[in-house]
């Protein structure tokens, strides 16, 4: 049996993480010790790895639990992970698409300024930014 702060120290999280892995479920919770410490069975660690590795791609503890959960219940969570990973790229995907449009309005606004400074265009505040064109879609 491991404290907390052994668990953690073992999986690389905190002891904040355990616990709060703990109270959404992901892992069971701990048996507690007559002081009242919380003591985690070896076989936390491996989960503990996994939900850390999941997070390093971005699953969401929320979606994480689904996985842990099918899994629990003996069912094989693989193709639920195969769905998540796609969403997240396809999310990805439309925030890459996001910043570009972003770059090429900045670039736009960027360009109009030297410009406008060329031909010594005043603005009521700042002509860079009020001669940019708004999305107000």
């Amino acid at each position: 049996m491991l404290t907390v702060g052994r668990v953690a120290k073992q999986a690389g999280l905190s002891p904040k993480a355990v616990r709060l892995y703990e109270a959404n479920g992901l892992i069971d919770p701990a048996e507690r010790t007559a002081a009242g410490y919380r003591s985690y069975p070896e076989k936390a660690l491996p989960e503990l790895h996994f939900i850390r590795q999941a997070q390093a791609l971005g699953l969401s503890l929320k979606e994480i639990k689904r996985i842990l959960d099918l899994q629990r219940q003996g069912a094989q969570p693989c193709d639920l992970v195969t769905s998540l990973l796609d969403e997240h790229l396809a999310e990805i995907d439309r925030r890459i698409e996001d910043l570009q449009t972003l770059r090429e309005t900045l670039k736009s606004a960027r360009d109009r300024a030297d410009q406008a400074a060329d031909r010594g265009e005043p603005g009521v505040i700042c002509h860079i930014i009020e001669a940019t064109p708004t999305d107000t879609a």
